[in-house]
């Protein structure tokens, strides 16, 4: 009979934990995690960042935060899991940051949290770590720093060198996916076709069902005003959208709509639903943030590895107060691990059905083909 202690150690979820932007509350955020209680027994959490950073987090939150650390070229699985805790990396970007300033965005810390994140992919997409979550960034130091920086979803496409079929969602008690999200909202119409919305839809169920959510009920919202009033304010819910939903519906995921997105989180707020897939950024943000902003996540899912962070952001008006609340990055972590496990889970029992990484599923359906 294997002992408790084995057990923990064989089911181990390892993650691994970016501290993000150094001028925001991603370091504080991280030294809540660290001292959370919380968090079961059975997550490793692997500290990517600054031990500078941190322990100036740690003072901020009347805490001492030592870690054992392990140099970045040493790093291995085995090392991981003889250890009995958390663990900090050390990453050798300490030098690159000059005087911390919190609340500004910066080239440098930009700099810093792209470096630091790109090693967590790296690590991760090696299986030396199961799932990756970060502390908050801010897209403009991003850019300060590398001016090509999109996004989340295309800077982890670019470094894993692959992306097709993934997108960002936010989870909390409603779940939500976009159709498109980064981009000006004059282009949004024209990048509404109904093989994109199926391909959401699909992707949606799918990470729903990986995240926990063994019944995932999705309500579709328009793209137009009252969804188009029947084709008065534009014709995107009658000839795009609905054969979406009418094809997803033929795949067996349990969706309605086009709603008017007005009134689409009234009927999941309600239970009518427990996830809407909106057409663009705002559409679902705002709703989002409003019911949920100290809890909600941003999941990048359709990776080989579920890449989570709060959806609040980086809090430049509080950082360096020592008083960011810890709801969502425990949430992240949390959404993280609960992926890995039905994973795990589903592998075990020869099912596809928790699978988070969308370039192991079989292709959608030509939508073109539906009338």
């Amino acid at each position: 009979m294997r002992s408790a202690t084995a057990e923990i150690l064989q089911d181990r979820i390892v993650i691994g934990l970016v501290t993000g932007d150094p001028a925001g509350v991603g370091a504080e955020l991280t030294v809540r995690m660290l001292t959370d209680h919380s968090l079961v027994e059975s997550t490793q959490l692997v500290v990517i960042g600054s031990r500078r950073v941190l322990a100036h987090a740690a003072a901020l939150c009347k805490t001492v935060v030592d870690l054992p650390v392990l140099p970045l070229e040493d790093l291995t699985r085995q090392k991981l899991e003889a250890m009995a805790g958390h663990v900090f990396v050390e990453t050798r970007t300490d030098g690159e940051l000059g005087k911390l300033a919190c609340g500004e965005a910066t080239a440098a810390g930009g700099a810093f949290a792209l470096a630091n994140f790109r090693i967590g992919i790296d690590l991760t997409n090696r299986q030396l770590l199961d799932a990756l979550s970060f502390g908050p960034f801010n897209k403009y130091a991003m850019r300060l720093a590398y001016a090509p920086y999109e996004d989340e979803i295309a800077f982890i496409s670019s470094a894993l060198d692959s992306g097709n079929g993934v997108a960002e969602f936010n989870v909390a008690d409603i779940w939500t996916g976009r159709v498109t999200s980064h981009v000006p909202l004059s282009e949004v119409a024209s990048l509404i076709t109904r093989e994109a919305v199926l391909r959401r839809l699909v992707l949606t169920d799918r990470l729903m069902r990986a995240g926990g959510v063994a019944a995932p009920r999705i309500a579709v919202a328009g793209l137009n005003p009252h969804a188009g009033d029947n084709g008065n304010f534009g014709r995107e819910e009658i000839d795009v959208i609905e054969p979406a939903v009418h094809e997803g519906r033929r795949l067996g995921i349990d969706c309605d709509g086009p709603f008017s997105a007005d009134t689409v989180f009234i009927r999941a707020s309600k239970g009518d639903y427990n996830a809407v897939l909106t057409m663009y950024h705002d559409q679902g943000q705002i709703a989002m943030k409003l019911m949920n902003f100290d809890r909600g996540v941003v999941l990048f899912g359709g990776f080989p590895f579920p890449v989570c962070t709060p959806a609040h952001g980086t809090a430049y008006d509080i950082a360096g107060q020592g008083i960011a609340s810890p709801g969502a990055m425990r949430a992240a972590i949390t959404l993280a691990a609960k992926m890995v496990r039905e994973a795990r889970r589903a592998t075990k029992e020869g099912s596809n059905a928790a699978t988070f990484n969308a370039s192991k599923q079989e292709p959608v359906t030509n939508i073109e083909e539906v009338s």
